[in-house]
């Protein structure tokens, strides 16, 4: 794969347990490495939820392979600062690229008309 089309610097990110010093926690996420990746956004769509418009962005990530990123995970263009879900990891058939199937996540700030 040429470097060329990988432009965004993004952050991977996982799940992980906070302690709040009493027992129990509460989830957070932390970086756990950085890439070079490709963003396209083939596809978007609207749904309601609970009576509010709710938009969502598909989006397909490429990258160079790797074997610590799986579905469930995050990734965050560090360049637009917008978060997306991993979806679904797939590897092609050279093991050259790794296509990764992405949702954005909602943003709590924004506001709704």
């Amino acid at each position: 794969m040429r470097a060329g089309p990988l432009r965004h610097r993004v952050e991977l990110q996982s799940e992980t347990q906070q302690s709040d010093g009493m027992g129990g926690g509460r989830k957070t996420w932390a970086m756990y490495g950085e890439a070079w990746a490709g963003i396209n956004t083939p596809s978007g769509r609207t749904s309601t939820v609970a009576q509010q418009l709710q938009a969502t962005v598909t989006v397909e990530i490429t990258m160079r392979p790797r074997k610590d990123l799986k579905a469930g995970h995050r990734i965050r263009d560090k360049l637009t600062d917008t978060t997306y879900v991993v979806e679904a990891v797939l590897p092609d058939n050279a093991l050259s690229m790794l296509r990764v199937l992405c949702s954005t996540l909602p943003d709590p700030m924004r506001k709704t008309p």
